[in-house]
């Protein structure tokens, strides 16, 4: 906010304190990242800064640790690096696997976050629904439970839930459950744990793009003749479109980062980025942890800003900021 020309001495005065302020917050909240940055590039196996790191000396840094997130785990990391290295590297590292795992499991419980929580958003923004606020507290619940209580339910849920040999859901959901029967050490119960985290974000922001929405769209376009299917899909979604997406980026990042419930339900096969790197804590600390946390806040970095340019979008969509 800019300082006005006519403002007063101890207008001027709080202002410049007021930007202090944010500064130093600012500041103590990124200061972590700042310093992880940096010792991600550290030539030695330490988690400090060295002296040829802190006198600047190119002997004091290199990309060994970003090497290791695709060698750790390989059969041969130290072979020529042609098409037969890189598929090792995609068949071995466990960095890689990790990613892989993530990437998968993301991308599916997104899915179903998105669908299911779109479609609850638009039940609770219609006035004549029942209950709504008591409705809207139990979705929004995994929000506010703290995630141990959430990861201990979801574990032994999906542990008691089992599907009995030879019956007709087992044949169907066969591929997906573990040698038991049951949801837990699956992909299938990572994924929907994943997105029961993830579709509070989906329902707080599409009911926020919901707010501003004209409902006389709707009406005209039932007037005119277009059914409900239609309606959707060429009015309403639209309209609501960068909402839907921010909250499917806020339902992939929380699946992402999420390790606690990785941990309660997740089995051998299911290793994610951030359960590899608590078992890299507890069993070998390595600076490739750093690389990792670095590559992660980029990519943080980069989903956030898509969501702030989604907003602003949605806002000149909906005439709430000039264009």
């Amino acid at each position: 906010m800019a300082l006005q020309t006519y403002a007063s001495p101890m207008e001027r005065i709080w202002h410049y304190v007021y930007l202090t302020l944010c500064t130093l917050i600012f500041l103590f909240l990124i200061a972590p990242i700042l310093v992880i940055i940096p010792l991600s590039f550290n030539a030695e196996p330490y988690f400090t800064f060295t002296r040829e790191m802190l006198s600047f000396d190119a002997q004091g840094y290199s990309l060994r640790w970003y090497d290791n997130l695709m060698t750790f785990g390989m059969l041969a990391p130290d072979a020529p690096r042609d098409m037969a290295w890189f598929s090792d590297m995609w068949s071995n590292a466990k960095w890689v696997n990790a990613a892989k795992n993530s990437v998968l499991i993301g991308v599916l419980s997104t899915v179903l976050a998105t669908v299911l929580g779109t479609l609850a958003a638009l039940g609770l923004a219609r006035p004549e629904m029942p209950f709504r606020r008591l409705i809207m507290a139990t979705l929004i619940s995994p929000m506010i439970v703290p995630l141990i209580i959430t990861a201990t339910g979801l574990f032994f849920f999906y542990s008691s839930a089992c599907v009995p040999q030879g019956s007709w859901a087992h044949k169907l959901l066969g591929p997906f459950l573990s040698s038991s029967g049951c949801l837990a050490n699956t992909y299938l119960g990572v994924i929907m744990a994943h997105a029961t985290l993830g579709i509070p974000f989906v329902i707080i922001t599409v009911t926020a793009t919901l707010v501003g929405f004209d409902q006389s769209l709707n009406r005209a376009a039932a007037s005119l003749g277009a059914n409900p299917r239609v309606t959707f899909f060429r009015v309403t979604m639209p309209l609501i479109l960068p909402g839907v997406i921010s909250g499917a980026l806020f339902a992939f990042v929380t699946s992402f980062d999420e390790v606690v419930a990785v941990l309660f339900i997740a089995g051998p096969d299911q290793q994610t980025i951030p359960r590899q790197m608590w078992n890299g804590i507890r069993e070998q600390i390595s600076p490739a942890i750093l690389a990792v946390a670095t590559l992660l806040v980029i990519f943080s970095v980069a989903l956030l800003t898509t969501v702030e340019l989604l907003r602003r979008r949605s806002e000149r969509i909906r005439g709430l900021s000039p264009g």
